[in-house]
């Protein structure tokens, strides 16, 4: 048995100073190690290694000086004009194609050091403007070689015109740009991809940006076998108590809970957690709620923190009122990450 009994996600009431926003601007952990050269492409899709191709040609030209001449003494210059062309690539596909692997690779692959280039989510890239505010988000993100935002939330219009004012800023100042999108709500009849919606938001960012679509199946289901059933209560209570490092808490009261604090601290909430064990999962009663899991399931994800549960498998989540509606491309996210961690989870029951 552990020292100790488990921890309580919900007993957790994290405070995120807004110094540690911008130094966990890199890739999370999950994506510490990645590469081009890791990158597993389908062999029936070819548009998979092509975007390899892309993405290694457009970090091996974002070596040299900065676009905008900075760190330059510029003593009789005039204000620097605009690079012009694309400075930017969109990834463009469906869930579980490796976009994040392919986006964390390109940082990776961009010969700058790391305090030069900047990787988050839309939803930590808005967090970072609401602590620092936008004049010194420019100023603290305008030296950098790259932006990465992954994730980028095109169903928020208010944040989606302050981070499209913010990437112009950028721009302007030579920083390179890469980005992943979800898809608009309304849209999903259209087709899983989302690059028509992508630039057209960003409006006159556009130019700047280069699609690369990338087609294929999930690949955490590619040959791997279906998610573990659902253990009983007491399997995972066991399992918390023998797991050091371990979270317990029933599912309806962690819903309650993530209500009380901000997605921002969500990955805060996880720190120093080596699993999560949940005992009564069931369905999401509302939207509101829904999402909220989604962002706690991608920040469990990149930390590779394995999720061990009762209740209902995590394809029963959602209603099918969700998994039809706008945000429908989120939650099938949550459900594939939710049940690649579950899979992590299983060995915790047999220690």
């Amino acid at each position: 048995m552990a020292d100790a009994g488990p921890q309580a996600l919900c007993a957790r009431e994290p405070r995120v100073p807004a110094e540690r926003l911008v130094a966990e601007m890199v890739p999370p952990p999950r994506f510490d190690s990645v590469r081009f050269d890791t990158y597993n492409p389908d062999p029936t899709q070819p548009s998979q290694s092509e975007a390899v191709t892309v993405l290694s040609g457009f970090a091996a030209g974002l070596g040299g000086a900065h676009a905008s001449g900075a760190g330059r003494k510029r003593w009789f210059s005039k204000k620097q004009a605009a690079p012009t062309g694309p400075r930017g690539v969109y990834l463009d596909g469906g869930y579980g194609v490796g976009k994040t692997h392919l986006l964390a690779s390109l940082w990776h692959a961009t010969p700058a050091e790391p305090a030069l280039k900047a990787f988050g989510t839309f939803v930590e890239l808005t967090n970072l403007v609401g602590a620092l505010g936008f004049q010194q988000t420019v100023q603290t993100l305008g030296g950098h070689r790259l932006l990465c935002i992954d994730e980028f939330e095109l169903d928020d219009p208010g944040d989606t015109v302050l981070v499209s004012s913010l990437l112009s800023r950028l721009v302007e100042q030579g920083v390179a740009l890469a980005a992943t999108s979800n898809t608009l709500p309304g849209k999903l009849g259209e087709g899983r991809f989302a690059a028509a919606d992508f630039l057209r938001e960003i409006q006159g960012l556009s130019a700047h940006f280069r699609p690369l679509r990338i087609d294929g199946q999930d690949y955490r289901h590619r040959g791997l076998p279906e998610a573990p059933a659902p253990f009983g209560d007491e399997q995972v209570t066991k399992a918390a108590y023998a797991t050091e490092g371990a979270s317990l808490d029933d599912f309806p009261g962690l819903l309650e809970h993530l209500a009380r604090v901000h997605p921002s601290r969500y990955g805060a909430l996880t720190d120093g957690l080596t699993a999560v064990c949940l005992t009564d999962v069931g369905p999401v009663p509302d939207q509101s709620t829904a999402l909220r899991l989604v962002v706690l399931a991608d920040r469990l994800y990149d930390r590779e923190i394995p999720v061990l549960a009762s209740g209902v498998p995590f394809d029963k989540l959602f209603s099918e009122d969700m998994l039809n509606g706008g945000y429908r491309k989120k939650y099938f996210r949550a459900i594939s990450r939710l049940t690649a961690l579950a899979r992590d989870a299983k060995p915790l029951v047999s220690q």
